[in-house]
């Protein structure tokens, strides 16, 4: 009997208001699993195994506090880091834009951090737990994002080395990286000089089939899975 079967497993997934994170959020939740959804924005899921809490993850204090609280009661299962935000800005524009650069490291990068920081070595001192960042399929770079591209990068950096020090206590970290998603993301204004690139498979990926990947890396079949940057693209990193 799994975790989840039996009525053991909760989550925590930051970004759960919409797009990916509450696809993700949706998908545990329907496969048995508690969650503890952390998001700035007012919950949009309601689901008597689903609790939200309203914080900003850019907020040190806050977020500490609500970690002490929840680890607590024990360590999650698994972790999943989806909140995100895309600012873009060309050459001669970034020192301008040094508001929404920090903004992005900030949730980003030192988001991811601090989670990961207090949940994996209490992952480690109970022998398991999954842990899964979302960055993006242009994290290699790309022109216009470049500081967008780099904090996603940073998570692939992070989580390789993560792995590297837990995995020995049977605890997993990998990243997944989407193409062009349709979520509300799409229609920010601060990305109105990048407009999304079509994938090659002729639509944009649904935050469900995101949401499939993630419920696979945080499952007990995926125990041998760690420190891998996994694309749901579309094709839009293939060769042409």
């Amino acid at each position: 009997m799994t975790a989840v079967e039996a009525g053991g497993a909760h989550a925590v997934v930051t970004g759960t208001s919409s797009g990916i994170g509450a696809a993700v959020a949706a998908r545990l939740l329907a496969e048995g699993w508690r969650v503890h959804g952390l998001d700035r924005a007012e919950a949009t899921i309601t689901d008597e195994c689903f609790e939200a809490h309203r914080l900003d993850l850019a907020e040190a204090a806050a977020v500490d506090e609500l970690l002490a609280a929840l680890l607590g009661a024990g360590p999650p299962q698994a972790l999943v880091h989806a909140a995100g935000v895309l600012r873009t800005a060309p050459l001669g524009r970034l020192r301008e834009r040094a508001d929404d650069n920090a903004l992005m490291w900030r949730l980003h990068v030192e988001g991811a951090t601090r989670l990961a920081d207090a949940v994996l070595p209490a992952m480690v001192r109970a022998g398991r737990g999954r842990v899964v960042l979302v960055a993006s399929r242009v994290w290699p770079g790309m022109a216009g994002r470049s500081q967008y591209a780099a904090t996603k990068a940073a998570l692939v950096s992070l989580a390789r080395s993560w792995a590297a020090e837990v995995i020995a206590a049977g605890v997993t970290v990998n990243v997944v990286s989407p193409a062009a998603t349709d979520t509300p993301m799409l229609g920010d204004p601060g990305r109105a000089d990048s407009r999304p690139r079509l994938p090659p498979i002729g639509r944009l990926i649904e935050p469900a089939e995101v949401a499939a990947l993630v419920s696979f890396l945080v499952g007990e079949d995926a125990a041998a899975i760690t420190g891998q940057d996994i694309a749901v693209c579309g094709g839009a990193s293939l060769p042409r």
